[in-house]
């Protein structure tokens, strides 16, 4: 047997030395590294990997969309180039295609969680979780859930993931709320919500889970409620009320940005430090689009439009920017509807 599968993944080297210069390869080599032997892949595959390279500066962030194809509506995951100049399709999601999951991004892995899909008796929900290892490029089953549901709130807080309400079988609205441990591979529940919530979005920051928009069972129409969990203390509290119905949103620098339904040509920008929101007007030249998916890059809020044709081009928002250099068009677009997108660090 060689000594790589000992366990040794560079001879002649110590392993904290040999972790260390792997940490330094590109992370468009890691697919081809995962071949070299099971000790490298396991590397590649594990949180001290990540932590290593956040350690030695080398993360890379890569932004990923989920696109819907324009003639057939099939839903695929992309990933954006390098050079930012075309976008790379991922391997497609295992599984009969559904719809309405949950995903959130924890130590460089893409968790894609529950969602529903056509049964023998229409629409079910259901409980799997996938998680596709950016290192890999691959798809594998991780626990499922409790509950299975759909149309809930996802996020990540604490190195675990937070799914919060939603619908479950036969359409029923949900206030169960469960824990995920990637470490453990394990799911807990925890305190449910007051009320049954769907439809909504979930942030998590410093220390705390939150949740706004959606509907729930004790309004008429869109929440209008912020919901805030303190682990610490296993409590769930409402903090602010929120605009009516958020189409799209990201987390940045603390803060989440949303686009909301009927006023699309606005950013709202929520700061749980100060539990206040400001609007940011989104410019009237640059793209014709009344709709847009956000995503982060490069500590930039892009803006991607919701439909194809002249004239509607994507945007960027620099908040760092002063007023009149804050906003500019990009030439990076999906080709396609842009459903959503998520960063991974890794």
């Amino acid at each position: 047997m060689s000594s790589i599968e000992d366990g040794v993944l560079i001879p002649g080297l110590p392993n904290d030395i040999a972790k260390l210069c792997l940490a330094h390869v590109p992370r468009l080599e890691f697919p081809v590294m995962s071949q070299v032997s099971k000790s490298w892949r396991s590397l590649l595959q594990s949180k001290e990997f990540h932590i290593i390279r956040r350690d030695a500066g080398t993360l890379e962030e890569w932004l990923y969309a989920l696109i819907a194809d324009p003639c057939s509506q099939a839903i695929q995951w992309h990933v954006l180039s390098l050079d930012c100049s075309h976008w790379k399709c991922l391997p497609p999601m295992p599984g009969p295609a559904k719809s309405g999951f949950g995903f959130a991004v924890i130590h460089g892995k893409l968790l894609v969680i529950g969602g529903s899909r056509e049964g023998v008796d229409g629409l079910e929900s259901v409980a799997d979780v996938l998680k596709y290892d950016s290192a890999l490029n691959s798809w594998s089953k991780v626990r499922s859930m409790y509950a299975a549901r759909y149309d809930f709130a996802c996020t990540v807080l604490g190195g675990c993931v937070y799914v919060v309400g939603g619908r479950g079988q036969q359409g029923k609205n949900l206030s169960s709320v469960e824990v995920y441990d990637p470490e453990k591979d394990e799911w807990n529940q925890t305190v449910s919500l007051s009320r049954a919530r769907w439809g909504g979005i979930a942030f998590g920051i410093e220390g705390k889970v939150y949740i706004m928009g959606g509907r729930s069972s004790c309004t008429m129409g869109s929440s209008r409620h912020v919901s805030m969990y303190d682990p610490s203390v296993k409590e769930w509290v409402d903090v602010k009320s929120v605009p009516v119905m958020i189409l799209s949103h990201v987390l940045f620098d603390k803060k989440v940005y949303c686009i909301e339904w009927k006023n699309e040509r606005k950013l709202a920008v929520y700061d749980p430090s100060s539990n206040n929101w400001k609007s940011v007007p989104i410019p009237l030249t640059g793209s014709l689009s009344l709709g847009f998916c956000l995503g982060i890059l490069n500590g930039k809020v892009f803006l991607f439009p919701n439909r194809t044709g002249s004239g509607c081009r994507t945007l960027v928002y620099d908040p760092k920017m002063s007023k009149g250099l804050d906003w500019q068009t990009s030439a990076i677009c999906p080709m396609g509807l842009c459903i959503d997108c998520v960063t991974i660090i890794a």
